[in-house]
């Protein structure tokens, strides 16, 4: 029982995240919606109180489904490489996710742009984005799947795939639009 419940947790957790963050900004896109009366950083900061919030909730439920569901996948290699494989998943993840936020700056992390599209757009994507498309949904999702194989998982590897493909569709929906816009209007006779 209890595994389910962490498993709906993690689930209505990481869809509160996306749909709603997803939402949040689509809003500030077409209405300025966080910044029409309160302005860009009193706007950008209460819009990432909850997008934080609702980040951190989706980060620690998965770990909680991790922890619910310990052993319950059973793999045909020997259970200390299937930990040097889960392990190096985690490191290897939780490395981009560093270097891709720590190149982007805490701002660009929570989408800063939204609020201030004058916001410069580098001519060159930094750090692993000269490398990968989009690091941070992609490889920067290793360590999900690496924890899951640590502690044996099903459900926890299944959540995984669950949690990546929904910040790819965020991404699809809300994300690239925006930066589609902020190119197409940096390209603009008159653009400084």
């Amino acid at each position: 029982m209890w595994e389910a419940v962490a498993f709906w947790y993690f689930i209505v957790s990481r869809l509160a995240y996306v749909v709603w963050v997803g939402w949040a900004l689509r809003q500030q896109d077409r209405t300025r919606r966080f910044t029409r009366e309160a302005g860009v950083e009193a706007g950008f900061l209460r819009f990432r109180r909850v997008a934080s919030t609702l980040m951190n909730n989706d980060g620690v439920s998965f770990v909680i489904l991790v922890l619910a569901t310990k052993n319950t996948l059973s793999i045909a290699l020997p259970r200390w490489a299937v930990l040097i494989a889960g392990g190096l998943m985690v490191v290897g993840g939780v490395g981009i996710k560093l270097w891709a936020a720590s190149s982007l700056g805490a701002k660009a992390y929570y989408w800063h742009n939204f609020f201030a599209p004058d916001d410069p757009v580098p001519p060159a994507p930094p750090g692993p984005y000269r490398y990968f498309k989009n690091p941070m949904y992609t490889l920067g999702y290793l360590q999900t799947y690496g924890l899951a194989l640590v502690f044996a998982s099903l459900p926890a590897l299944i959540a995984s795939g669950f949690a990546q493909a929904a910040v790819l569709v965020f991404n699809y929906l809300v994300e690239r639009p925006h930066y589609a816009e902020l190119m197409r209007q940096a390209r603009a006779p008159g653009a400084s």
